[in-house]
């Protein structure tokens, strides 16, 4: 007889209550974990129960696993497609090219959309804004309130709807704004703001349940004044955005492509206020010369 049946008892329980929490302390610690993973994970933790009761359990608490189902790029086929410009551009100064996109966030009962304007150079979150819709006015707020901050040489969005919208472009170009977008399924022509909504989704959004509109805006608010003043991006090497936004520091120049290599620029750089150079993991000294690399993404 093996000795894991003499000194192991399964343990087994009919109560609903019982396993509805634990299938939410699963579901918080991993919100991508559908029924199959979390019976899997009961019954790895000796519990005796089946998949059907899982899922039973988990419709009646209204917990789903967290997966993109909001398809927030939906495109209007009348509407005008514009190139995408930023391939190949050497993106090194702040207010040169911007970037938006919107994203979904699961809420308690049903779902919102935030969207955000970021400065690609400094990855700076310039505006954002919430909607329960995906109607083009809440994005024409934010793009509006951001105007107020500042103005980019290049917008680039995907192709959804609201981008090529008639009130989005004219806006767009009417501040003298050149109009870029991701070419079709490119999600990686939109890298940087990609980038922001996973550290949105995995720093903020993943730890906190919100049952109210309200209480998402305040959590995303206290995210991003965090994000953009407090935290130390190893890309800007360990400076903030807000540093880099308004040239306190420099970062190191972007050239968006397919390939991740890195070059050199010798470019002249004083350090005024130390007589000195500038001291960073991204320069070389040489002399009155420092290199800075160049990162292609």
């Amino acid at each position: 007889m093996p000795r894991s049946s003499v000194y192991y008892k399964k343990r087994t329980c009919d109560s609903n209550t019982m396993f509805a929490n634990l299938i939410a302390e699963i579901w918080i610690e991993m919100p991508y974990y559908g029924y199959r993973r979390i019976t899997a994970e009961l019954q790895r933790r000796h519990y005796q129960i089946n998949r059907k009761r899982v899922l039973r359990i988990m419709r009646e608490a209204k917990i789903q696993a967290m997966y993109p189902r909001p398809n927030t790029s939906m495109r209007n086929e009348s509407h005008k497609i514009y190139p995408y410009l930023l391939k190949g551009l050497v993106i090194n100064r702040p207010n040169q090219v911007w970037a938006t996109d919107i994203t979904y966030i699961k809420m308690k009962n049903g779902w919102m959309y935030l969207a955000a304007i970021i400065d690609v150079y400094s990855r700076y979150v310039i505006a954002w804004r919430i909607s329960n819709t995906l109607e083009t006015a809440f994005c024409l707020d934010m793009l509006e309130h951001a105007l107020t901050l500042g103005k980019p040489d290049i917008l680039n969005t995907d192709q959804g709807a609201q981008f090529t919208s008639e009130a989005w472009i004219t806006m767009v170009e009417g501040n003298g704004i050149k109009v870029s977008m991701d070419g079709k399924g490119r999600w990686a022509d939109n890298v940087i703001i990609e980038r922001f909504w996973r550290t949105l989704k995995h720093e903020n959004v993943l730890i906190h349940i919100f049952n109210t509109v309200a209480e998402l805006k305040r959590s995303t608010d206290k995210f991003i004044r965090q994000y953009n003043d407090k935290r130390l991006h190893q890309s800007l090497g360990y400076k903030t955005p807000v540093e880099i936004y308004t040239g306190i520091e420099q970062a190191v120049s972007l050239v968006l492509g397919k390939k991740k290599v890195v070059h050199k620029e010798q470019i002249l750089i004083s350090n005024a206020s130390s007589g000195g150079l500038l001291s960073s993991p991204f320069f070389g000294e040489d002399k009155n010369k420092i290199q800075v690399k160049s990162m292609v993404i």
